[in-house]
């Protein structure tokens, strides 16, 4: 095996795994000696300099780990804040409003109602702070439950769960868009971005 693809490999590992990985791990798998870890990192970095990159490798005790350079922060920072505080979709509104009327419940349930996959929609709802785990049911698989947050109280200025719209009593019908309607209209959808703590 060449040296550049053994920098490639390790570049590879550490960039997939995410958080810091211990160096005899990336030795293991790269299927180097470990003390040659440090020596190719650095040839990484190196490369990552020469071309001036916003990315380096950084050691933090024996593991290693894919970090941007400082100077990058605002720019990052400013690019998560906007992500939170993006209006949110047509998916989203959904599912929070499945949610919020029938909390807690488990993706599988949303998707009954949605008729499509929301894992994703949930997980950046989960990510937002607008949703939270709220433990496992005791059920085949042990599927996990969510509700709303208090910051999705605050986003929405809502006191409590109990000042949603109402829905239509029990002896008439409502359809889904109608529900969604109601949520929707009550309040404004763009996530308060002051509000939200980090």
């Amino acid at each position: 095996m060449q040296l550049d693809d053994k920098i490639s490999i390790i570049e590879a590992i550490i960039f997939a795994y995410g958080e810091p990985i211990d160096v005899i791990k990336i030795a293991e798998v790269a299927q180097v000696e470990p003390e040659m870890v440090g020596k190719l990192i650095k040839l990484l970095n190196d490369k990552y300099e020469s071309t001036n990159s916003s990315l380096k490798i950084l050691k933090l005790n024996d593991s290693y780990q894919f970090t941007t350079r400082a100077e990058y922060a605002p720019y990052i920072k400013l690019t998560l804040e906007t992500k939170r505080n993006a209006i949110l979709s047509q998916a989203a509104l959904e599912v929070l409003t499945i949610i919020a009327y029938n909390q807690p419940v488990t993706k599988s349930f949303v998707e009954q109602v949605r008729g499509v996959d929301s894992s994703s929609v949930v997980n950046s709802l989960v990510e937002k702070e607008l949703l939270e785990e709220d433990g496992r049911l005791d059920l085949p698989g042990r599927p996990v439950s969510y509700k709303t947050t208090a910051n999705f109280l605050r986003c929405f200025q809502l006191g409590s769960l109990e000042e949603l719209p109402p829905l239509s009593n029990k002896d008439e019908q409502m359809t889904f868009d109608e529900i969604e309607n109601n949520f929707e209209n009550s309040k404004e959808t763009v996530l308060c971005s002051e509000e939200i703590t980090e």
